[in-house]
């Protein structure tokens, strides 16, 4: 497989951040959204799917108000929005079936990204959403580790073969370290590192929502993109807009 997403150094950490600070609204608002129950005996909060773009998605899977995120694991605003945001988003509007949630990783750091990523679907849908926040809460210790890297380890990892490039740095960030620590043996993060397919639906989603993403993270509400929203109270501005 021949990857073609740059292998981007750390100084470039500043890529991330997908808007200013404008009010996150799109138009004028939507007529308010009733709540739906969940079928008997579940809760939305515990229906999590991949989707065909290849993002996995918590909750309502018709939900009135689809809120999809483009992120980045090492994106310090990404992170910003996650440890703010991501509680109420849950808690108030995703468990009222009125809203969906889904995340699509979007490598916009290359292997760093990659690697965090593929790690972050290993165990599938059923620890996607909690080693997502994991990784969120845990990310300034993280950033630390990768900008501790020594310039001549990073330019190494960036001179080798992509797919050893993002199990070096999955070693070189403590991503595997993590994931074993939070219920992923070590035996299986490796073989998830060196899984193509999974590589691949990374890659995919990059390469895919570049014609829309212009910085992470950025968010579409109903497949419209929330201009200029890069905060959880930009966002659930627009939410209520669109009748959330």
């Amino acid at each position: 497989m021949r990857f073609a997403l740059p292998l981007i150094a750390l100084g470039l950490l500043s890529a991330c951040g997908g808007g200013d600070s404008g009010t996150g609204t799109n138009g004028s608002a939507a007529a308010p959204v009733a709540n739906v129950a969940a079928p008997a005996g579940q809760k939305w909060t515990d229906m999590v799917a991949v989707t065909p773009e290849g993002g996995y998605r918590i909750g309502n899977p018709d939900a009135a108000v689809k809120l999809v995120e483009y992120g980045s694991r090492t994106c310090p605003t990404c992170g910003a929005f996650a440890r703010e945001g991501n509680e109420p988003l849950i808690n108030n509007y995703v468990s009222t079936g009125k809203v969906s949630f889904e995340f699509r990783d979007f490598a916009v750091h290359g292997a760093p990204d990659l690697a965090a990523a593929v790690l972050g679907r290993c165990n599938g849908t059923a620890t996607f959403f909690p080693l997502l926040e994991a990784m969120y809460q845990d990310q300034a210790a993280t950033l630390e580790r990768m900008q501790a890297i020594p310039q001549a380890e990073q330019a190494r990892l960036q001179s080798i073969p992509p797919l050893q490039a993002v199990t070096g740095w999955a070693d070189a960030a403590g991503f595997v370290d993590f994931v074993k620590q939070r219920g992923v043996p070590e035996a299986k993060a490796r073989q998830c590192l060196a899984d193509q397919n999974l590589l691949q639906q990374v890659v995919k989603i990059t390469e895919e929502g570049g014609a829309t993403v212009t910085g992470t993270p950025t968010f579409l509400i109903n497949g419209e993109k929330v201009e200029n929203a890069v905060t959880w109270p930009q966002i659930e501005a627009a939410l209520k807009g669109a009748g959330a």
